[in-house]
């Protein structure tokens, strides 16, 4: 077996674990896949169900099923195409950007206090590094995600 290989491995289910446990994930906190959904949306703009299967590989059932407790939520709302396309898109709410960000915050805060000893170079790195494996998943799976 390939050691490295291994240890990426390894340590990116790891990550994913501790991710979780990072924050707090009580009242008020989006679930992991309203969080996830939400931010595609707010890189991209409004979202049909489509458009979210094709970006995320997801069956249109298991969206529906994500969109209508978003919608209950009301972190999304159900708008009329604006490129006058039939098709209904999801867009963020003013609650949904507001929680949105005060959950990115958060992880942003977690993962500050986890780094608080590392120099901004390591922290550069690291962050090079996650985007860069990141960007060859996308590339190999052809559904890359919006960056600035």
């Amino acid at each position: 077996m390939d050691m490295p290989l291994d240890q990426i491995e390894f340590e990116t289910m790891l990550l994913g674990r501790y991710m979780h446990l990072l924050t707090y994930r009580g009242s008020g906190r989006l679930d992991r896949s309203a969080y996830i959904l939400l931010s595609r949306i707010q890189a991209e703009g409004p979202l049909s169900i489509s458009q979210l299967s094709d970006a995320f590989g997801l069956d249109t059932s298991t969206l529906n099923r994500q969109t209508a407790a978003m919608l209950r939520a009301d972190v999304v709302e159900r708008i009329p195409d604006p490129d006058g396309g039939i098709a209904r898109k999801f867009a963020i709410t003013a609650e949904g950007k507001r929680r949105l960000d005060s959950d990115r915050a958060q992880n942003v805060n977690g993962l500050a206090h986890v780094l608080a000893e590392w120099t901004p170079e390591e922290a550069a790195q690291l962050a090079h590094c996650l985007g860069r494996l990141n960007r060859d998943i996308e590339r190999l799976d052809g559904r890359p995600w919006p960056r600035d």
